[in-house]
């Protein structure tokens, strides 16, 4: 069994990044519920627990807590905020509102450097706090390890038990050390080895996918983006020509994009692929609309169409792929629900309906983002492919802020090259969440030569996310601007003006529409 730390989500908002912190040690963590029974944690055989942040305070009525049973598993147990904080109500200490309230940066100051929590770290250091309660009164057995300008037990510390809490947030950036304090927990306290690779992965991968399939064929839709093209790569590894690709030509994908992935995958892997080209179907069904949310019914309406008569010519298969990774999963449901029960309805392909009856493969389920563009390196896909930023279902269509036209695509299409060659150029396109260009329907007098001209206008959009759920708009260096702006403008026919996005998310949206 794969050596793993389990973490308790009592529902901050910074579990998946704790998550994702124990898996840069090279140790693998999972993340369930704070109420999950401890007799289901002693089957898992955690090498250690951690217990997350949370928005409630551990004295109120109806507080999260967990079962009490999983402080005698006998493993090691990090408490981080929240998690602290129950360490100390839960075991017979005292948690209470602060005189004041610790939000940002401050300073640890260690007071016992013998505590293996700290092993190599220095007796000072920056750290990131967000928390109004503090401990009190310490349990039985316990002894403070560190402190903060507001509180004494900012760190503290059972030995004997094996028991840690820290008062801060070790799994954010602004904790410039905290990933040294996560790895002196996994692999000094925990014993963890540095076995969690992709290499191990795809060994696992591979064994439990042929398991799950057997003989039977797999269908998979296969977009071009990453996570699709990733999951490809997986299971054709796994089970060879068992697996049909589907890809549906829309006419509103990027630049030479069909091309591309008739290349990489048709003719690099041998994979079976099925090539759907229903560009003409789109844009006519597109014809005259200029509302977006009816685009996006348009679209997904007629995606399912073309899927099931692309289902028809490739044969039956009992089993769907789907590209589904870890955030999605345990994003869809609320602190108590079960994470392994629901699938956001967007990342199943096209919101297939019920009377297509398949069995899912969703072999990247337990990866994050960076972890799946790891893996797609380990199996040789592309690095055009492996970086490739997020692309929406809709393609180009919500990148034209009213009709979608053939015209208005190949010029929105020509202004998305040069954006995605530029921004590579620069050292910027791997750095950032997104960048892209938004074709409005505003035109603008402008002078190019001697001629007066009138024509379309060009958004600029570049912004940095974790997941996309929040973002911020990315300071491009003016250069960079300059040289987007100056190329859009003289090679594009139809563009005469370039604007620059500054709207974060919230309140506006990653995409226009």
């Amino acid at each position: 069994m794969t050596e793993q730390i389990v973490i308790l989500d009592f529902g901050s908002q910074y579990t998946q990044v704790i998550a994702r912190r124990v898996r840069e040690c090279r140790v693998y963590s999972t993340i369930l519920p704070y109420h999950t029974p401890a007799a289901e944690l002693k089957r898992l055989q955690p090498r250690g627990l951690i217990l997350s942040g949370g928005p409630a305070s551990v004295y109120q009525p109806g507080a999260p807590l967990p079962d009490a049973g999983i402080f005698q598993l006998g493993v090691p147990v990090l408490g981080i905020c929240y998690g602290v904080q129950l360490l100390g109500q839960f075991l017979g200490g005292k948690v209470e509102p602060g005189d004041k309230r610790e939000y940002g940066k401050g300073t640890l100051t260690l007071t016992d450097r013998t505590c293996p929590l700290f092993r190599g770290l220095p007796v000072t250091m920056q750290v990131w706090n967000s928390h109004g309660d503090k401990l009190t009164r310490l349990p039985t057995g316990f002894r403070p390890v560190a402190r903060t300008e507001n509180s004494e037990y900012a760190a503290i510390a059972d030995e004997r038990r094996r028991f840690y809490g820290i008062q801060f947030h070790p799994e954010v950036a602004h904790t410039p050390r905290g990933r040294e304090v996560l790895a002196n927990f996994v692999h000094g306290i925990c014993g963890c080895g540095r076995t969690w690779t992709m290499r191990r992965f795809v060994e696992r991968a591979v064994g439990e996918i042929r398991q799950q399939v057997g003989r039977e064929r797999v269908i998979l839709g296969l977009s071009g983006g990453v996570d699709s093209s990733v999951a490809a790569a997986l299971l054709h590894r796994a089970v060879g020509d068992q697996l049909t690709c589907i890809f549906v030509n829309n006419g509103l994908l990027r630049a030479r994009e069909p091309e591309m992935v008739r290349e990489v995958f048709g003719r690099h892997f041998h994979i079976r692929l099925h090539y759907a080209n229903a560009a003409a179907l789109f844009l006519r069904r597109l014809r005259g609309v200029t509302q977006p949310e009816r685009k996006r019914k348009i679209i997904g309406r007629t995606f399912i169409e073309v899927f099931e008569d692309a289902l028809r010519h490739v044969g039956p298969a009992r089993f769907l792929a789907q590209g589904t990774l870890y955030p999605d999963v345990i994003e869809s449901v609320p602190i108590g629900g079960n994470p392994a029960a629901l699938i956001k309805s967007h990342h199943n392909v096209g919101g297939l309906p019920g009377r297509m009856k398949f069995a899912l493969v969703e072999p990247l389920r337990c990866l994050f983002k960076d972890e799946v563009r790891e893996l797609g390196r380990e199996l040789g896909l592309p690095e055009e492919i492996v970086w490739r930023q997020p692309f929406p279902g809709p393609g180009l269509a919500v990148r034209i802020i009213g009709e979608v036209t053939r015209r208005r695509l190949e010029i929105l299409r020509q202004a998305d090259a040069i954006v995605i060659e530029e921004m590579k150029a620069a050292g910027w396109y791997r750095k950032i969440w997104q960048s892209f260009a938004v074709l409005l329907p505003v035109k603008s007098v402008g002078v190019m030569g001697d001629e007066r001209t009138y024509e379309y206008t060009i958004a600029l959009r570049a912004v940095e996310s974790q997941d996309g759920m929040t973002a911020d708009w990315v300071r491009l260096p003016y250069p960079l601007l300059e040289r987007l702006a100056a190329r859009i403008i003289n090679e594009v026919r139809g563009v005469n003006r370039c604007v620059f996005d500054i709207t974060s998310k919230p309140p506006g949206t990653i995409e226009w529409e």
